[in-house]
């Protein structure tokens, strides 16, 4: 991991577990702050953060910052915390989400028994987290960024950074499912579409104004929100071929994507077409990877032993171990029965 990182600070919402604690904690690793925004952290998280806190020997420090990423005045909130605590911040992830649970879901209508979305409230939480959340911070975030900018610009002791490195990185979690469309989980698929349209729309902030928004589309990844959510996990099958990809692997692209380099590992396309490289890239030249221009709008798909560029057009879609789930034709086979049921949505 390239030393940039050493002395910056990130804002990592969802960091309590999963793809974000993984991300975290590599960030921490490599000497940046990172204020963790979440509604709690899992043992293992906290566990991360007092080992950062103020008092410890650490180069880098974590504090955590208890965020409902639904509540627009907690998302404000956790920026005056970067800023009271590290004078600023210069990457933000707005990673926290969920798939699709029965008390928000599109099979769940609000008001039916599983689900805890009010006919009345005109929303549904769970695209307030997928969607809404990931939006607003990123509002958030380039406004800060845009007055950092023009403060540098009217100060005379100030010079601009150098044009291939940009000041800010604001990079999302989006998912293979934001290429794909199992029937599965529509609020879950169409929320991590808008993701990835969202990152590719503001594309042209990095060269314009160093902002750079880019995004991972993680696979299959083995975290709890896969292995304690028995409804998902019965989509897994070990039998049918299908294998997890770890969150250090998913955590270690986005590193790639924020720690300033001019340009990032990806599989060759005659690679993800089948065979090819295993592992993650490490920075060298093997055979089967080549490299791509780190740049505002890209995503990279990232699946077992794989890292992939999604194309905006032409792309095509998944593909190899770590991206598939042998048992989806069991949920199918459920939602067929309650739309048959003939009391779905009344």
């Amino acid at each position: 991991m390239a030393t940039s990182l050493a002395g910056k600070t990130a804002i990592v919402t969802g960091a309590g577990s999963g793809i974000n604690l993984a991300f975290a904690r590599l960030l921490l690793r490599n000497q940046c702050n990172v204020v963790f925004a979440d509604l709690a952290l899992r043992p293992e998280a906290k566990e991360v953060v007092d080992a950062h806190a103020s008092t410890s020997s650490s180069a880098s420090r974590a504090v955590f910052q208890k965020t409902d990423v639904r509540d627009w005045q907690q998302l404000e909130a956790m920026f005056h915390v970067a800023i009271k605590e590290f004078g600023g911040f210069d990457i933000v992830c707005p990673g926290a989400g969920i798939w699709e649970p029965p008390f928000s879901s599109f099979w769940h209508p609000p008001g039916s028994p599983k689900s805890r979305d009010s006919p009345s409230s005109s929303h549904y939480a769970s695209l307030e987290i997928n969607i809404t959340h990931p939006i607003r911070t990123t509002q958030l975030a380039i406004a800060h960024f845009l007055s950092i900018r023009r403060s540098a610009a009217t100060s005379p002791t100030t010079s601009d950074p150098p044009s291939n490195e940009p000041l800010f990185h604001i990079i999302h979690v989006s998912s293979i499912a934001g290429q794909v469309t199992p029937l599965i989980a529509p609020l879950y698929n169409a929320s991590k579409h808008a993701v990835s349209g969202f990152v590719r729309t503001l594309a042209p902030l990095d060269a314009e104004y160093g902002i750079r928004v880019t995004a991972v589309a993680p696979g299959v990844i083995d975290t709890p929100m896969w292995r304690e959510n028995p409804d998902k996990l019965r989509l897994f099958s070990d039998e049918g071929g299908d294998q997890w990809v770890s969150a250090d692997d998913v955590a270690e692209v986005m590193g790639s994507l924020v720690d300033g380099r001019e340009k990032v590992d990806v599989v060759a396309a005659s690679a993800s077409a089948g065979g090819g490289a295993t592992g993650l890239p490490s920075g060298d030249s093997r055979e089967g990877w080549r490299k791509v221009k780190a740049e505002g709008g890209l995503i990279l798909e990232v699946s077992k032993g794989r890292v992939r560029k999604v194309e905006q057009f032409m792309d095509a879609g998944p593909m190899g171990a770590g991206n598939t789930v042998s048992n989806a034709k069991v949920a199918y086979q459920d939602i067929f029965s309650m739309l048959g049921s003939g009391t779905w949505g009344t």
